[in-house]
Order: structure tokens, then sequence, then C-alpha cells
């Protein structure tokens, strides 16, 4: 693996190719994804059909078949071996506690002159989830994007996926049941994200659309946002780790090995205050890229979007990585919980050699969508609130607005809007 050191006479060319890490030429799948959305748009399920028959290798004969039905999702889940059942079910219950704990309030403030001020929050009507379905499929991706939306009350929540050759993925299908999701549909990339965005006759339009997917997923999100809200334009998972000499090597490597194996654009950065951890670390990796399952997307990830980097100190280290803001943080000091206050930007922070990062993709209960190529500085990750929306109180009484309603109308007056002068003017007069 590679190790650059800060004071290489090269290192800011090298680390600003690590901070480039996530920048794509989305220019060149724009005009694809833009025409796949228009003819959604235009086309509706017939464009579905055909777009299934292309990339997924299968023809739907009706639009009953680009819909899975319920007994088939609850056929999947009694299927399922118990302790993969047991699994689940502490997965979502932990995810299920957490979210519940950010409920946002409604509240109203009462002012003596009989002002009333205040904040409601509803829960949007509709939502819709997509869960990948390509490379691999991840039903924890469905409770993570699922369970915060039951918890926000959302009426109507639908899932799309894609399905190769027409084989839904059963674990998914059997944390759909779980969640108690009665509209899935076997489509997937730009279209889905269409055909959510605008309906069609068997998928009628949401709100919001969250998930991840790959770049043509992610520019549809981005060019369909307005028409709908979106969570993030997400990109390739990464993880960064932070460690000084108290660090274990192996531990290093396979947790960076952890992302790796997800894409061949996966990014794993280690930043060390250690030049013998980050030797050790990079023999680990080695050892580790001989057994793992998916060695080839490991290794390719490996070698073009990773590094190990030894910093001078822990304050130069902090700083890097806050420049980096990644998905994912590892915090594998003597002291982790000491650093905690100088980190910045992380869509989640793991403190201590006991808490690898995939214990937060699966149950540790905070969500696993997170922002990636540096976006932590100003995205959070997926939460409750993505499936919320606040409405704001005003009532004025008539003391209240005798009180402010000449700076009121003087303010409309000085923009030259007549009408909110004399709305106000009426009223004091």
């Amino acid at each position: 693996m590679k190790i650059i050191d800060t004071k290489s006479p090269n290192f800011a060319q090298e680390f600003e190719t690590i901070l480039a890490r996530a920048k794509c030429d989305i220019k060149n799948v724009t005009a694809i994804v833009s025409g796949i959305i228009d003819e959604i748009i235009e086309e509706k399920n017939s464009a579905l059909k055909r777009h299934i028959a292309k990339f997924d290798g299968w023809n739907p004969s009706s639009d009953s078949d680009l819909e899975i039905s319920t007994d088939d999702m609850k056929k999947a889940y009694d299927n399922l071996d118990s302790e993969l059942k047991k699994a689940l079910h502490l997965a979502y219950d932990r995810i299920e506690s957490f979210h519940q704990k950010q409920l946002p309030k409604s509240w109203i403030d009462f002012e003596s002159n009989g002002t009333i001020l205040g904040q409601k929050v509803t829960p949007v009507d509709s939502a819709g989830l997509y869960i990948p379905g390509g490379k691999a499929a991840y039903p924890s991706s469905l409770l993570m994007n699922a369970i915060p939306a039951i918890v926000a009350g959302v009426e109507r929540i639908v899932v799309c996926t894609p399905t190769p050759n027409n084989e839904p993925n059963e674990l998914l299908l059997a944390a759909c049941h779980l969640c108690k999701i009665s509209k899935v549909y076997k489509v997937g990339g730009a279209s889905a994200i269409a055909a959510m965005a605008y309906g069609t006759e068997t998928l009628k339009k949401v709100d919001v659309i969250t998930g991840p997917g790959n770049i043509f997923v992610a520019t549809a999100k981005k060019l369909v946002f307005g028409e709908v809200n979106i969570d993030m334009i997400a990109g390739p998972s990464e993880i960064g780790i932070l460690a000084d000499s108290s660090a274990k090597p192996k531990y290093l490597a396979i947790d960076l090995l952890s992302q790796a194996e997800h894409d061949e654009m996966a990014s794993s950065i280690l930043i060390t205050t250690c030049s013998e951890i980050a030797n050790q670390t990079s023999i680990e990796v080695d050892n580790y890229l001989k057994v793992l399952s998916r060695t080839d997307i490991a290794t390719k990830s490996i070698n073009e979007r990773g590094a190990i980097i030894v910093a001078t100190d822990m304050d130069e280290a902090l700083a890097l990585m806050n420049e980096i803001a990644p998905e994912h943080l590892e915090v594998m000091t003597k002291n982790p919980f000491e650093l905690l206050p100088f980190i910045k930007h992380a869509g989640a922070i793991f403190l201590g050699e006991n808490t690898p990062e995939p214990i937060g993709d699966y149950l540790a209960g905070p969500n696993h969508t997170l922002p990636t190529g540096s976006t932590a500085k100003f995205y959070s990750p997926l939460n409750v609130e993505h499936f919320m929306k606040k409405s704001s109180i005003v009532s004025f009484s008539h003391k209240a607005i005798q009180e402010v309603g000449n700076e009121c109308a003087l303010l409309a007056h000085t923009e030259g809007l007549t009408a909110h002068e004399e709305s106000i003017k009426v009223r004091i007069q």
C-alpha cells in the first residue's frame, strides 16, 4: 500500500489527488441520464420495461411484473435462518431506537403582547427508497433508509431496486417484510429515480428520494432535485483512520479493506504519526488481500485510491483528516475521546479499537447512509429529518401589530412594495 510522508517534497501534489478522490466527470453521463429521465416522463411504464430489458436482462411481460408481491416478501422472511432473522431484528431495534431520539419537536412561544410564534413539524406524505442491487444487494441499506422514514411517520414508503435476470435478493425481500413495506418495484438505475420523481402508471410520484447508487443514480438524483427532495449525492464508499503508535496494524489493515472491498472506486486512507505503524499496516494489507473473497476489487481500490500518510504529529494528522472529511472516520489512538473536539468533518466517527466501521454498517444504530467525497463538510448522515419538514407558525394580536407595524410598513415602503405596506397600515390606522 502506498505510503507518503508529509515531509516529502511531492506531498502537496499527492494530497491534492486524495482530495479529488470523488470527482467524477458527470458531464459524460448527464446527457445519458437526462435522456433516460425524459423517456420515463414521456413513456412511463413502457420506457421502464424497455430499460429493464436493456440493463437488467429480462423482459417484464406486463405492468404487474414490475412489482414484487407482499406474499413473496413474507415467504422470504419466513424462510430465513433463525439466527439471521434474529440478527435482522436486533439491527432493526437498535436502528429504530437511535432514530427515535432524532425526532424534532413542534413548539410554540407566547409573548406578553399576544404574539404567538412557533414551528410545526410534519412528515412528508411519501418517500421513495433506492436500494442498490447490481454488484451486490444490501439489505442493511433497506433498514437504514426505511427505519428513519417509519420513525418520521411517512405514510407511503416505496422501494425500487434493480433485479438482474429477474432474481430479487431474498434477504432484501425479508427486510422489506420486517419493515412492513408493501410496495417494492423491480426497477433500478436512473430509470427508478425518474419513476419515483415523476410517477408512472404503476409507481406513484413521491416527495423525497433517498438511498445510495452508482454515478447514474447519483446524477439522476441531482437532476430531479427540486421536483422532489433528496438526501444527498453520494459517491463511492470511503474510510479514514487516525492512528498513533498504540494502534494495532492488523486492525488498521482489515478496516481499510472493509471499504476497499465495496468498490474499485472506494478510498481507504490511514493517517498515522508513527512510521513503523505505517509500514506494518502496509504489510498486513498485502497479507489480507491474499485471502479476501473480493480480492480483485479490494486490490484495485487499494492500489489506485488507497494511501497511508505519515504525519509529523497528531495536530497535523487532524488538520489533514478534516480537509479530507471522510465518510467514515475511525480514531485508533490511546485516548480517542481526547481527539473528538478537534474532529470537524466526518460522516460518522468510530472511537476506539473495538469500534470497527462495519459495526456501524449493520447494527450500531446510527445511519450508514453518509456523505462522501468531502461533502461531510456540509452534509449530514441520513436521518429522521430527511423525511420531515417544518412549517412556521405566526399569530399577531391587535396589540402586537400596533407595536411593530410602523417599522414593518417602513421596510415594505423602502422596498417599493406598496401592497405590502398598505396591508400593514390598514391594520394599524
